[in-house]
């Protein structure tokens, strides 16, 4: 019985990569990406299907998706991949303006890295609501493109950071809920890789520095976490000793400063619990 994947940001790099690895699986793949010149290659090339997509826009994000559903019938498989990276986000210019004058931040980052997200996340459970469970005992299977800016901090890449820290809140929490449900949610968070965000000069750099991630590296995590596996709410870091047999790296959750702390979130647990059940 065939398998059906959605996929944002496949037209390059990372997002291209992991197509190709669920088209060798034998799953059919609908690519979603703004890019809609190498988005229709790659859709070609694998046998799969594309529409446009502008991930910080809900319609646009549903119309993307309807058409996936539409021409599937089921999704066993949605990816969130598609972002961008850091950008000036304030002027930094003292002189541009005076008195009570101020300028509107650049939160586009948060607006594609994070929103879009959970765009991508909110239209997958709804359909995996709305659908049976598959052969692998899951209605469907989400994951998503977070960052080890996710967990730790670049003091010049705030946005950035505050949008994949958002990623990995998002996972962590309701990755533990989802699965009372038949749906699993994780995240992939690799270190720097080559891609379209940065310079090539940047990573040369990086590349002569060892410090470059594999994407190969990133495209196991995925594949790892496909079939019966039935991880949730987890993050999976990958580092540039990938390359060197480190492989993928399962970080812990922060640790409670002590036993009141760990009580209180106890108690806020099912609380919530009514907010996010179906109906």
């Amino acid at each position: 019985m065939p398998e059906y994947a959605y996929l944002t940001g496949g037209a390059s790099g990372l997002g291209a990569a992991t197509a190709r690895m669920l088209a060798k699986k034998g799953m059919k793949v609908f690519i979603a990406d703004r890019d809609q010149e190498n988005g229709r290659k790659i859709a070609q090339e694998i046998g799969g299907e594309f529409a446009h997509v502008d991930l910080a826009d809900w319609n646009s994000q549903v119309k993307a998706f309807t058409q996936a559903v539409s021409a599937f019938g089921r999704l066993d498989y949605v990816y969130g991949i598609g972002g961008i990276g850091e950008r000036r986000w304030l002027p930094n210019n003292s002189t541009s303006n005076s008195g009570l004058e101020f300028e509107k931040p650049d939160l586009t980052v948060i607006d594609v890295d994070l929103t879009g997200v959970l765009y991508t996340s909110a239209l997958a459970v709804q359909q995996a609501r709305r659908q049976d469970v598959g052969q692998h005992g899951f209605r469907c299977k989400i994951g998503v493109i977070a960052s080890v800016c996710g967990f730790y901090c670049c003091p010049t890449l705030p946005v950035y950071t505050a949008a994949k820290h958002g990623v990995l809140g998002f996972v962590r929490s309701y990755g533990k809920y989802l699965p009372s449900e038949k749906i699993t949610l994780n995240a992939i968070c690799p270190n720097v890789i080559r891609t379209n965000i940065s310079t090539p000069a940047f990573y040369e750099k990086m590349e002569a520095e060892g410090l470059l991630t594999p994407i190969e590296g990133v495209v196991e995590a995925f594949e790892s976490l496909l079939g019966d596996n039935t991880d949730s709410g987890e993050c999976l870091e990958i580092g540039p000793n990938y390359a060197k047999g480190q492989g993928i790296v399962k970080p812990k959750f922060v640790e409670f400063v002590d036993k009141e702390s760990e009580r209180s979130f106890e108690v806020l647990e099912p609380r919530g619990r009514s907010m996010q059940l179906p109906g």
